[in-house]
């Protein structure tokens, strides 16, 4: 429902302000040093988890690609080498020049992609800090798993508890940079692109400011009338999971397939939902101290309910297996698609919501000991 209203509500801002921005064509061209050319160049628009192929083109015999875009719509895109490299730029008005490595040419190939540059101006300029952060923290993830996995003399349960905290440490960093980008570059139309990233009371200040800087410059701006639209949204949907109110019903399968199930079936339980994936590393870092507030608090009136953002079925289950989560799992295997996503606002995992036993929401986005308290407070109350 959400986001069939914020399409709704974007489409009535397009054909009142279509003649705000005239249709421009922009060339992208760059070079691919090492063509995989099983595949094609591909720019492809994202709405939330919704993938559209805008273009594609191949890689000619010299390594070069061109395209020319035709911008009706600006905002942000991603380029896609091959299925190598990805990168996100800004279409507007600027032309790019982007090269790609392209595939890996390694005996053992591994996709852990360089970065990627866009030549191009003001707005991917900033398109360029925000791809240099994503690519740095992602680098630094390997780097904390890679250096806590061989610390001698600690368990591998210490081990992801430790990676837990390093990744929580980077998250803020990032965090902060993104701050540092959204004041030093709102005058520039793509600084929409990094406010999505400052979700929270601490920072609605700071992206109000950005807004009305872009307001003043071009009130009209269909990208910023988008964006006011989804920022409106993403408030009624927090109302609508703030504390006390009920939680959002589904039903998704189990493993097996043999029941659909949802939160709206434990009620008389204080129960945690829990969001994550196989491929999440946090979310695996983080189960063993599920595991442990399970096995204590079982018997006392708790449940959990994972519910997976996996897309494979084999993967998810193994998970289950390799991690010895023995309570109720779910999933509709589509992913950041599945409806839990939108009902819940998923933006990230793992995220855990706490339901008391009429399933109404009493926290959410705990970890480690700030949930075995919310869930003991909890259990102390139905007694």
């Amino acid at each position: 429902m959400g986001k069939i209203l914020r399409l709704l509500l974007f489409a009535c801002m397009l054909i009142s302000t279509s003649s705000v921005f005239a249709q421009k064509t922009i060339t992208i061209k760059g070079k691919v040093k090492f063509p995989y050319n099983r595949f094609n160049m591909e720019i492809v628009e994202r709405q939330g988890f919704d993938k559209t192929i805008i273009d594609s083109c191949k890689v000619k015999d010299d390594g070069t690609y061109e395209f020319k875009m035709k911008v009706d719509k600006p905002g942000v895109y991603t380029l896609d080498c091959q299925k190598w490299q990805s990168v996100q730029f800004w279409a507007e008005d600027e032309d790019l020049e982007i090269n790609f490595r392209g595939e890996d040419t390694a005996k053992i190939k591994i996709k852990n992609p360089p970065y990627v540059y866009i030549n191009g101006g003001p707005n991917n300029e900033v398109m360029n800090l925000m791809n240099w952060d994503g690519y740095r923290g992602y680098q630094l993830m390997i780097g904390v798993s890679q250096g806590v996995y061989r610390i001698p003399g600690i368990d591998d349960q210490a081990k992801q508890e430790v990676s837990g905290k390093f990744y929580d440490m980077l998250g803020n960093e990032s965090r902060a940079r993104m701050r540092f980008l959204a004041e030093h570059y709102a005058d520039r139309n793509s600084v929409l692109a990094v406010l999505p990233s400052l979700r929270g009371e601490e920072n609605e200040e700071l992206v109000q400011q950005v807004l009305a800087r872009l307001e003043s410059k071009n009130p009209n701006y269909a990208p910023l009338l988008k964006y006011k639209a989804e920022m409106a949204e993403a408030k009624a949907q927090k109302e609508r999971l703030a504390e006390g109110k009920v939680a959002p019903e589904f039903s998704f399968p189990t493993p097996d397939g043999k029941k659909k199930l949802g939160p709206q079936d434990f009620k008389g339980k204080i129960l945690v939902l829990d969001f994550w994936a196989s491929w999440c590393g946090p979310c695996r870092a983080e189960n063993p101290n599920v595991r442990k507030i399970y096995r204590k608090y079982k018997d006392a009136g708790l449940e959990i309910v994972s519910v997976s953002f996996d897309t494979k079925k084999e993967a998810w289950i193994r998970a289950i297996q390799e991690d010895k989560l023995n309570w109720i799992h779910l999933s509709d295997l589509k992913g950041w698609s599945s409806v839990a996503s939108d009902l819940y606002e998923v933006h990230g995992i793992p995220y855990v919501f706490v339901l008391d036993e009429n399933n109404r929401i009493i926290a959410e986005s705990l970890r480690g000991e700030a949930l075995e308290e919310c869930i003991a407070a909890a259990l102390k109350g139905t007694e």
